[in-house]
C-alpha cells in the first residue's frame, strides 16, 4: 500500500468520503508543510542535536556553562574519563556545531560555551518535572 493510498483511506475514515480533489488539497498541504521544516535550519538543528547527544560532549558544555568562563582544554581531563584525544575531539565537534567558542591563547586553547548552547542547556533545565 503507497503512502497517498493510506492517506485517501485516513481522509475517508476522517471525511466520511475522499475524492480526488480532497487527496491532491491534502497532499499539497502536506508538501507545505514539509517544506516549512525542512532546509538548512533542519540539518543545523540535527548537527546540533547530535553534538548533545553524547555523556562527555554534554558535560562538556554543561562544565563551560557552570563555570561561566573560559577552560583551557588541559582542564577538562582531570573531569572527564576519557582520554585527551577524545576531549579534543568531542571539542571539535561542540565547536563545529556551533555550541562552544574556542580561543588560542599563546601555545593553549581555551574554550566557551555559546549563547546557543546556553539556551539548550536552559531549555532543557526548564523542561524537567520538578517534584515538591
Amino acid at each position: 500500500m503507497s503512502a497517498s493510498d493510506r492517506l485517501e483511506r485516513y481522509l475517508s475514515d476522517e471525511l466520511g468520503s475522499c475524492t480526488n480533489e480532497t487527496l491532491r488539497e491534502r497532499l499539497e498541504e502536506l508538501e507545505e508543510l514539509e517544506a516549512a521544516v525542512g532546509g538548512p535550519d533542519l540539518e543545523s538543528d540535527v548537527d546540533v542535536l547530535s553534538a548533545l547527544a553524547n555523556e562527555t560532549r554534554y558535560k562538556i558544555i554543561r562544565i563551560l556553562h557552570t563555570a561561566d568562563e573560559e577552560l583551557c582544554v588541559c582542564e577538562f581531563a582531570p573531569l572527564l574519563p576519557v582520554s585527551d584525544s577524545a576531549i579534543s575531539h568531542a571539542l571539535t565537534q561542540l565547536t563545529d556545531a556551533g555550541l562552544v567558542d574556542r580561543r588560542k591563547d599563546g601555545k593553549w586553547r581555551k574554550y566557551s560555551v555559546t549563547n546557543r548552547a546556553t539556551a539548550m542547556l536552559v531549555a532543557l533545565d526548564g523542561s524537567r518535572l520538578r517534584t515538591a
